[in-house]
């Protein structure tokens, strides 16, 4: 008889005649079933055909299936079912597993481009007092010993920066962060964020290096920079989102904001956008930048972009444009309408980052339970000295997602989270 051996380097067929073999090894091969793990001493041949094969003469049982495998040409293509039991999704869908071989890939792509650039891999703590470094809700829990209220970390900002104050000049961490937000195709609660920072460096400096990085990452990938219909050849297109917002919507901000009254300038940017017919909630001339451009613009970058000068509203932790102090010396990089990397200059003015906290803290008071929350301990250490510094985070799952074509963030997480299962699944 003929059967095929598959293991994780590939597929061999083994032939086996059955007078020769012993009671012992007829016995397995009578009770054989799909999935079961076995072993097989032989020796090479070639069939009729040219295909390499075993012919064995000894055939031993490994490990015996008690639960049998998906049909093999059926496969497993409910997609909760791949997502919930990824053992069976990686043993019968050989898709899936070329999609988390790229990602381990990418991943070591990462640290070798950073590592080669004399950066520092370190690690920083992922139960804090206090959640900070995005606009996120935390995970709480509760340290028994301590007798206090702890969170998981939403990012890995505030302790890379102090870990800089420190004189580590050049930091990386590629870790999970955890978000108690909703589940989509592009969030899940617990995810993968590469963070960098390098001292003497600005924002400029980080959007070369994302480019470098999502470069070699789509060549460890694919072996080329082209995916799909997306090019990552470079240079990435840089706008800003004042001119991103014209773009979409016509309508220019700087021309309606000039007034130098924050008040006067939102209320001309609001009665242009409503009447040209476009919905806007925010308050502030920054808040009504951020809003607009996230609802009307963000999904026309298709090809990789560079967004530059976001409102100070919307960025906490980023050093104010010189030319504009409304603005920020910040960027994100847009791919298919999706934010992939997040960099700005590091703002290290202690009482301007003090004065922010407290504008975040108005906006918690007021209701807001992504604002973000008063760190006294990172503004001490902006108190020792941060120097100039770049910092950048890149969403991983994300990379991977368009650097393997996968349509939902669960396709490249090997467990994502999932709602509690029902009784009838």
């Amino acid at each position: 008889g003929f059967a095929h051996l598959q293991d994780g380097s590939g597929r061999l067929q083994i032939y086996l005649r059955l007078p020769e073999l012993s009671d012992r090894d007829r016995l397995i091969w009578d009770h054989l079933d799909l999935g079961d793990i076995v072993g097989a001493d032989g020796v090479l041949m070639r069939t009729r055909t040219g295909e390499l094969t075993v012919k064995v003469q000894r055939l031993t049982m490994l490990t015996k299936a008690l639960r049998p495998l998906p049909d093999k040409h059926a496969g497993l293509r409910d997609v909760e079912l791949r997502y919930r039991e990824r053992h069976l999704d990686l043993l019968v869908n050989p898709e899936s597993r070329a999609v988390f071989e790229a990602r381990s890939r990418i991943v070591s792509s990462l640290r070798r481009t950073l590592d080669e650039l004399g950066f520092m891999e370190v690690e920083t703590p992922v139960l804090v007092p206090v959640a900070g470094g995005a606009a996120a809700r935390p995970f709480l829990t509760y340290h028994n010993a301590l007798g206090r209220q702890l969170s998981l970390r939403i990012a890995t900002e505030l302790h890379l920066k102090r870990l800089v104050v420190g004189g580590f000049e050049r930091v990386y961490e590629i870790g999970r962060v955890f978000r108690n937000e909703g589940i989509s195709t592009r969030h899940n609660p617990e995810f993968t964020s590469l963070e960098a920072y390098q001292a003497y460096a600005d924002y400029r400096d980080m959007m070369d290096l994302t480019e470098r990085l999502v470069q070699n990452a789509a060549l460890a990938a694919n072996g080329r920079l082209q995916v799909g219909e997306i090019d990552l050849t470079g240079p990435f297109r840089r706008v800003t989102m004042v001119e991103a917002v014209k773009e979409a919507t016509g309508l220019d901000l700087l021309a309606l904001g000039d007034s130098g009254d924050d008040r006067k300038d939102a209320e001309a940017v609001r009665t242009a956008a409503e009447a040209a017919g476009y919905a806007v909630e925010a308050t502030t001339w920054g808040g009504l930048l951020a809003e607009l451009f996230e609802r009307y613009a963000a999904d026309r970058l298709v090809q990789p972009t560079f967004v530059i000068g976001h409102p100070v509203e919307t960025s906490p932790l980023a050093k104010r444009d010189p030319r504009d102090p409304r603005l920020t010396e910040r960027f994100e990089l847009y791919v298919q309408g999706r934010e992939l990397a997040n960099a700005f200059s590091e703002l290290n003015d202690p009482e301007d980052q003090r004065q922010r906290f407290e504008a975040q803290l108005a906006q918690r008071r007021a209701g807001d339970e992504e604002a973000h929350p008063m760190d006294e301990d990172f503004l001490a250490a902006l108190e020792v000295g941060l120097p100039p510094t770049g910092g950048l985070g890149i969403g991983v799952d994300r990379l991977v997602m368009l650097l393997t074509g996968a349509p939902s963030i669960r396709d490249v997480i090997l467990f994502p989270t999932m709602r509690e299962r029902q009784d009838d699944d």
